[in-house]
């Protein structure tokens, strides 16, 4: 699927090759009948707007989104295992799925960074894609909403993904918490990284770890269990509308 590439070469950092590459993009993504003619329509007009920007206006709006702060992080396991060692773990799991798959990946990043991972899953079948996608949909709803809250157009690939499952949906249920939580990409916020925190063992911290373990294994143990309901993706046609 080589929507799903250009989908992950628009969560790059803005270069002037992504620039140049925005008609092609715009063929690719015109080219995909399982969105939308409205969803086609809007990622194409970003491409457009992309390709028209000025480019360092479009790097600073990139490094204000992405790198300040976390909860907007396109490194997957980070909205899911934190700073646990269980994110470790994960993570070599996913570069065996990669190596068994034949996908070699470039040093310069993390296996579970979004971009990354979604030209992994543009060189699998559509079963393959679909569980993944499926695996992660609470990850894209919760950034979805996120960038949404921050008036991103990059809001526009998780939802497109979402989409790709009939999932789209479950952006709403994710809108409050993003609209009331405190952000942290502020000076104060970012300011507070920087100051040492007291560190407690006490039987209620103790219990704490192994909650937050629990809940990094979630997504290892979903994989590996057959659901009732299996994930498809939404099936193309030159009708949608």
């Amino acid at each position: 699927m080589l929507s799903l590439r250009v989908l992950a070469r628009l969560l790059d950092y803005p270069t002037a090759e992504l620039q140049e590459a925005a008609g092609e993009m715009i063929e690719i993504i015109d080219a995909e009948r399982r969105w939308t003619t409205s969803r086609r329509r809007t990622l194409m007009n970003w491409c457009q707007r992309i390709a028209d920007a000025e480019l360092l206006e479009l790097q600073a709006e990139y490094v204000a989104l992405f790198d300040k702060g976390k909860a907007t992080s396109l490194l997957l396991f980070e909205h899911v295992h934190g700073e646990s060692r269980d994110r470790g773990q994960a993570m070599v799991d996913l570069m065996n799925e990669y190596e068994n798959a034949g996908f070699e990946l470039d040093a310069r990043e993390l296996p579970d960074y979004l971009p990354l991972f979604l030209e992994y899953l543009s060189t699998r079948g559509e079963a393959d894609i679909a569980r993944w996608l499926g695996e992660i949909r609470h990850i894209l709803a919760l950034l979805a909403a996120r960038m949404e809250e921050r008036d991103a157009e990059h809001a526009l690939v998780p939802v497109a993904l979402l989409a790709l499952i009939g999932a789209e949906g479950e952006v709403e249920a994710h809108r409050e918490a993003a609209r009331t939580e405190e952000r942290d990409d502020t000076p104060e916020a970012l300011d507070a990284v920087w100051e040492e925190e007291a560190v407690s063992f006490t039987a209620e911290s103790d219990q704490d770890c192994a909650m937050q373990s629990a809940e990094g294994r979630r997504l290892a143990e979903r994989k590996n269990t057959v659901p009732s309901d299996p994930v498809k993706i939404m099936p193309s046609g030159p009708s949608a509308g």
